[in-house]
Formats: structure tokens, C-alpha cells, sequence
């Protein structure tokens, strides 16, 4: 356990380094180079080739940028989360790479998502990609429909209606595993919601960074142990 938290920090620092270079103007060497995900596995290789197809579609799904769902993934494989639940399924691009990390994890993804269309584009596309099993889609207004979740969560990742971010938080916080994360998009562009950012940077008992500033911004935040 201790090694995998070692990793996510490290993987953290990482993307924070990269951030921050980039915001200044300037970056480490090898910034041009394209390194697309490498599938190891065929089930790999499936769930890359959805993603892969949504990427066309990605700007008017308003999904998040390439480089997040890659993070996404990577923190989720280094922390060999469980259980991930997401706020905000869209047509299932992020929790497609949440997909590639929980089938090396053994774990599963409970996706929240209010609009009827977009649950049947995401159930599609995950039943495409091999991962519907795994995958629990919701509907309805996650405001409410949180409040029934009683397992305990190791990630969670917020994108959704900006104003109800604070709420989310407070709701799912008490499920969240001492060393899990909750992971918010958007923390630049749209402009985040003042009291969340209050709540994740003045609470003593959590731990927030913010990653890939220079696009939409991404919260990364640690609840600490003990």
C-alpha cells in the first residue's frame, strides 16, 4: 500500500512539474515527443480503440482533454483503486480510462449521469470497449441519488454542474477511504465554484494540487490518513 501511495505522489509531482513549465512558457526537453497509450493486453487494445473513436466527437461531448483522461488512468492504476465513482458520465470517454486502469485493478466504476441520451451513448460505448461489466451506470440527478451509496470509494472524480461541486463533496467525502482522492475537472476553464476551492485548500485534513492549469485544470485532492 505504502509503495502505491509512493507512486501516485510521484506521479503527481510529475504532471505538476510538467505544468508548470508549460505555464511559464517554456518546457523540459522532449516536449514535442507523441507518445500514444501502448495497449499491453487485447482487452487493452479495445477499450483504446473506443477511445480512440471518440476523440473525433470528444470537443462537442465537452469530454475532458486527452492528456487528463491519461491521468485519470494513471492514478487509478497507481493507487490500485477499487471502487471509482464518477459525477458526470457524458457518453463514457473518461470512464473509459478509468476502465483501463480497473480491469488491471479488479475494480469497478459506478458512473452517475442525468441526461437519458447520454446514458445510452456511454452504454453503448462501454459495451463496445468490453467493460459494461464492470461499469454501473446511474440516472438521474446525482445531487440525490449519491445520498444511496454506501460503499466505501477510493477515487472520485467530479465533472459535472460546476455550482453542485461543494455538494458532491460533502456528500461523498465520508465514503471516501482515508489515502483515496477526489479528483475534480475544470478548476481554470469554466471558472470553479470559489466555495469548493475554499473547502478542498483550507481543511486540514485533505491535501490539494492543481494539475494541467494551462487547459481546463484538474483539483487532485488527498484525504489524508489517520
Amino acid at each position: 500500500m505504502r509503495r502505491n501511495i509512493l507512486i501516485s505522489i510521484l506521479l503527481i509531482i510529475t504532471f505538476a512539474v510538467c505544468s508548470v513549465f508549460a505555464q511559464r512558457g517554456y518546457a523540459p526537453r522532449g516536449e514535442n515527443i507523441v507518445n500514444p497509450p501502448i495497449p499491453k493486453t487485447a482487452e487493452e487494445k479495445q477499450i483504446l480503440n473506443v477511445i480512440n473513436e471518440l476523440e473525433k466527437t470528444k470537443g462537442e461531448m465537452q469530454n475532458v482533454p486527452t492528456e487528463d483522461g491519461r491521468l485519470l488512468r494513471l492514478l487509478t492504476e497507481a493507487s490500485n483503486a477499487k471502487h471509482v465513482v464518477e459525477i458526470g458520465t457524458s457518453n463514457g470517454y473518461s470512464g473509459l480510462w478509468f476502465c483501463l486502469a480497473l480491469k488491471t485493478t479488479g475494480g469497478k466504476l459506478t458512473t452517475f449521469e442525468i441526461d437519458h441520451e447520454r446514458v445510452l451513448l456511454a452504454q453503448a460505448n462501454f459495451k463496445k470497449a468490453g467493460v459494461d461489466n464492470i461499469v454501473t451506470i446511474i440516472e438521474g440527478d446525482a445531487h440525490k441519488e449519491v445520498a444511496k451509496l454506501k460503499e466505501p470509494i477510493d477515487i472520485v472524480f467530479i465533472d459535472a454542474d460546476k455550482s453542485g461541486y461543494l455538494d458532491y463533496l460533502n456528500k461523498l467525502l465520508p465514503l471516501v477511504k482515508s489515502g483515496g482522492l477526489i479528483i475534480a475537472h475544470n478548476m481554470r476553464s469554466p471558472a470553479p465554484d470559489p466555495a469548493y476551492i475554499k473547502a478542498i485548500t483550507t481543511n486540514p485534513d485533505l491535501e490539494t494540487i492543481f494539475l494541467n492549469m494551462q487547459s481546463a485544470g484538474v483539483g487532485v485532492t488527498l484525504k489524508k490518513r489517520g
